[in-house]
């Protein structure tokens, strides 16, 4: 009696790590391809270049043959965190940020996407956390705040206050959504990273350190966006960048080696 209380209570001590374990991705990018970039923030993509991003440092490269082609080192004081960028009506449009200083102060900060010569700023102020990425969609500027726990947050905000924003031209605040509690569970303590609408329409995610995407979409109703699947990857999170010219094409980094990677990625049909 006494040994079956015991390894009965033994099956109730392991119950609760069964039921929080995470299935891993069903369905997986392909890496095709890896670019010597040297990049520690992210990547991104534009019809014939490649882009690492590195905090104050952007570099690009022949897409074909992964030629160096420009480089652009910026006053770390001014461009602490560049965090992301993206080929976006030829120019190249980027998240920067103060992170992990605050309180948070957050730019986009917009480049020549051949020379790399920076041509102006966009202020987007304080109170919202430090933006991660930027995309155009569906005629609006879309941006990703990011909130943390520890390093570089500020209470009482925490990554449950990560805050997808979208603005007009003008980057006037239109709307905004939460994240579902589904993608906080797998970022925490850290945050969004990267992000980008995919060419069919859907949102990707991508987290600070697990190789996930996250497949979401803006929801029929309340504030908090739908999270549809989750897409493994070999970036470790980080910063993301569609391919425009190449449908279903992802590019990403990996830390382990500092590559720009090139990922196919599974689309919905």
């Amino acid at each position: 009696m006494i040994l079956e209380l015991i390894a009965a209570l033994a099956l109730q001590a392991e119950a609760p790590a069964a039921q929080t374990a995470k299935p891993a991705p069903a369905r997986k990018a392909e890496t095709v391809r890896r670019y010597d970039a040297g990049a520690s923030q992210g990547a991104a993509a534009g019809p014939n270049d490649v882009y690492s991003v590195s905090n104050w440092r952007i570099v690009r490269f022949d897409k074909k043959t992964g030629d160096k082609r420009a480089e652009w080192t910026g006053d770390k004081a001014r461009f602490p965190h560049i965090n992301s960028c993206a080929v976006i009506a030829k120019e190249l449009v980027c998240a920067s940020s103060n992170f992990p200083a605050t309180p948070h102060v957050s730019t986009v900060e917009v480049f020549d996407p051949m020379t790399l010569a920076h041509k102006r700023s966009v202020s987007l102020g304080l109170g919202t956390g430090s933006v991660t990425w930027v995309d155009r969609h569906d005629g609006a500027w879309w941006a990703m705040f990011a909130n943390y726990d520890a390093k570089g947050g500020e209470p009482p905000r925490d990554h449950r206050h990560t805050t997808l924003v979208k603005f007009d031209d003008q980057w006037r605040r239109l709307e905004a959504w939460a994240l579902p509690a589904t993608v906080l569970e797998r970022i925490k303590p850290m945050s969004i990273s990267g992000g980008g609408w995919g060419p069919d329409g859907r949102l990707y995610l991508s987290g600070h350190d697990l190789p996930e995407l996250y497949v979401m979409q803006l929801p029929m109703g309340g504030g908090v966006l739908d999270h549809l699947d989750t897409i493994g990857m070999e970036a470790e999170g980080q910063a993301i960048d569609w391919d425009e010219s190449d449908k279903g094409m992802l590019y990403g980094i990996t830390r382990r080696s500092r590559e720009v990677l090139a990922m196919r990625v599974p689309l919905a049909k």
